[in-house]
């Protein structure tokens, strides 16, 4: 199918470079009414081997085994090695290296604001447009989903519920989310309420007579492994009767509440598909189910015939399940699992196509449409080529490294073409002969090697510019005042687990931000969110449902900041640490320090500093800052 790309008017925002979609022309209702819904369904951390259709040792899936049999299955399908790089990927169609989200966290976890996304371009052709769940692409303006195209969003920020900049004490039950930008509690089991939302939009969406586009990336099986008590006690049975090498008494109860998490998965796939056929429109809707990244137990227990895990290079860290199912699609392979070599970066693309939607014309996907593969019009190219690479994590540093593990390298790629799997730039496998790719022949093959190398070179030749270039916050916005920072985005250095503030962990970096509006600033510093109610150098007093106190205290002093390039309206004396900033006493009361600084407009840098008494410093996990 040759499609016509009708241009979408765009306008250039003055601040932060964003893109905003401004109209396509009033579509008419019959043309609206033919176009198909979409939904998408991502989890997180289930990998290939997470099914039983995979022959899946211990868990069923009836729901999701169903749903592949009636749909086109890519059995060949890459991600991302990690979350966000894929979730970025999803949303625009091109590479992690191209759109800027290249680390799960570390201040390299944002979309570029310029860069239309899945939902701007199924917004601009007349859809409805909700997203129910983890987004992972930036937390704060310019990055929020109600910034990139998602008129109806209840999301999470980072990488899982319980990150640093979730709401505090969040726990997969009854938690707080982001409902169209304010906070709001939900009753429930945290995949349980994404799919209810997502059903009442989509409600909401037959009764204006538009098509919806759903997007439902669960943050489920991620870790921490909460599980429902009742998918607990299935699990605990299947294991028990299951058998299969590794099988212990150890890896029981981890692996259990992580299966646990995709069976209520399972039911809720289910119960979707029922309720789309309850409202006459299961024919003309595209589901797409698919994961993130590789299995992060599969190594323990049955990884399907491959090596490898989440964060890694090998197969079992990226190929993951990709199933299209569309009832009025005129599908063929039905059920089948096609062959070829494809990725995340098709999905856009193909639902360009299938959709037959108009898209701005300066935009280019990496990925290619799978329309007429769906369609048994032709296959995947046999000599395809792809290519991974992404941000590692600097897990182990205390503070900003220039040239650190957060630095992406073209020789960190995997390239991956047929069967041969480059990684590296320094071991090559052939998954024809060798799937679990053990025998590096790197050295007999150096014309395959060649060949993969040379196109890393034109890959890398692209990208190479701006690859590294850290994107920023922007603050004192309308769209987003105050602005709430938190350690999950200091460039470079790993804060981004609630845990390790309770912990107090040793670390210490920046925020890279953008002013947008020249006037005074309030920069409040905490240790704690502003719902914990807790004091500086004191115990995190809110209390998690089993009774526990959040966080222990550490004997903080005082606090500084320091701008990089800004010069301060008021200048304290020097501090111990070399460079004028701002100090303030830190008391037994304090659950706060405010400074009060004159901002002009354009990119700063904002470092905070808590003084421990005898034990060094360690930043400041969370600085709210408000335009006065």
């Amino acid at each position: 199918m040759k499609i016509k790309f009708l241009p979408i008017m765009i306008v250039l925002l003055a601040s932060g470079g964003l893109l905003s979609f401004l109209t396509l022309g009033e579509p008419g209702k019959k043309q609206t009414a033919e176009k198909p819904n979409v939904i998408i369904i991502m989890t997180d951390d289930q990998g290939y081997p997470e099914l039983s259709i995979h022959d899946n040792p211990v868990l069923k899936t009836p729901n999701l085994d169903k749903f592949a049999e009636s749909s086109v299955r890519f059995g060949d399908f890459h991600a991302a090695p990690m979350c966000a790089p894929t979730r970025g990927q999803l949303m625009t169609g091109m590479d992690a290296a191209a759109n800027g989200c290249v680390n799960v966290s570390s201040g390299r976890a944002f979309l570029k604001p310029g860069l239309p996304t899945m939902g701007n371009i199924f917004m601009a052709n007349g859809y409805n447009t909700g997203i129910f769940g983890k987004w992972h692409l930036g937390a704060n303006y310019p990055y929020r989903p109600q910034d990139r195209g998602f008129e109806e969003s209840v999301w999470f920020p980072s990488s899982h519920i319980g990150s640093v900049s979730d709401y505090w004490g969040n726990d997969y039950f009854d938690d707080t989310y982001r409902h169209n930008g304010e906070l709001q509690k939900y009753n429930g089991y945290c995949t349980d309420v994404f799919f209810g939302e997502a059903k009442k939009f989509i409600e909401s969406s037959l009764e204006e007579g538009k098509p919806f586009f759903v997007y439902i990336p669960t943050n489920t099986p991620h870790g921490p492994f909460n599980a429902k008590e009742e998918d607990i006690k299935v699990l605990e049975e299947l294991y028990d009767n299951s058998t299969f090498p590794q099988k212990t008494n150890e890896l029981k109860k981890s692996l259990v509440r992580y299966l646990a998490m995709i069976r209520n998965i399972d039911t809720n796939v289910g119960s979707l598909l029922d309720f789309l056929d309850k409202k006459g429109v299961r024919d003309n809707t595209i589901v797409v189910f698919l994961t993130d990244n590789g299995s992060i137990m599969g190594i323990k227990y049955f990884n399907a015939g491959m090596r490898g895990m989440k964060t890694e290079l090998w197969d079992g860290g990226h190929r993951v399940p990709c199933f299209i199912n569309w009832p009025k699609g005129n599908f063929e392979n039905i059920g089948e699992e096609v062959s070829g070599l494809a990725e995340v970066q098709d999905i856009l693309p193909t639902f360009v196509d299938l959709c037959d939607l108009n898209k701005p014309t300066p935009v280019s996907f990496d990925g290619m449409s799978l329309a007429p593969v769906l369609r048994g019009e032709e296959e995947i190219p046999k000599d395809r080529m792809l290519i991974t690479n992404y941000s590692r994590m600097p897990n182990f540093i205390n503070y900003p490294a220039p040239h650190g593990q957060t630095i992406v390298k073209k020789e960190g790629a995997a390239v991956l073409w047929k069967g041969w799997r480059l990684l590296e730039s320094r071991e090559l496998y052939n998954r024809i002969t060798d799937p679990l790719e053990k025998e590096n022949v790197f050295g007999q093959n150096l014309q395959v090697v060649r060949k993969m190398e040379g196109h890393l070179d034109i890959w890398w030749d692209r990208v190479k510019k701006d690859i590294n270039e850290p994107q920023k916050i922007i603050i004192g916005s309308e769209k987003e005042n105050p602005t709430i920072l938190t350690a999950c985005d200091w460039l470079d250095v790993f804060i981004d687990q609630q845990p390790q503030v309770s912990r107090g962990e040793r670390k210490n970096s920046y925020w890279c931000l953008d002013v947008a509006q020249e006037g005074d600033y309030e920069i409040e510093l905490r240790r704690w969110p502003k719902e914990t109610d807790s004091p500086i150098a004191g115990e995190c007093t809110m209390i998690d449902r089993n009774g526990n106190i959040g966080g222990t205290a550490l004997p903080i002093v005082s606090a500084s900041i320091y701008i990089g390039d800004v010069e301060l309206r008021s200048i304290s004396e020097k501090t111990p640490y070399g460079f004028e900033g701002l100090t303030k006493e830190v008391t037994p009361e304090d659950k706060a320090i405010t400074f009060d600084v004159h901002l002009k407009p354009g990119p700063i840098y904002l470092h905070t500093f808590f003084h421990i008494k005898g034990q060094g410093i360690i930043g400041a996990y969370y600085a709210y800052v408000t335009r006065m």
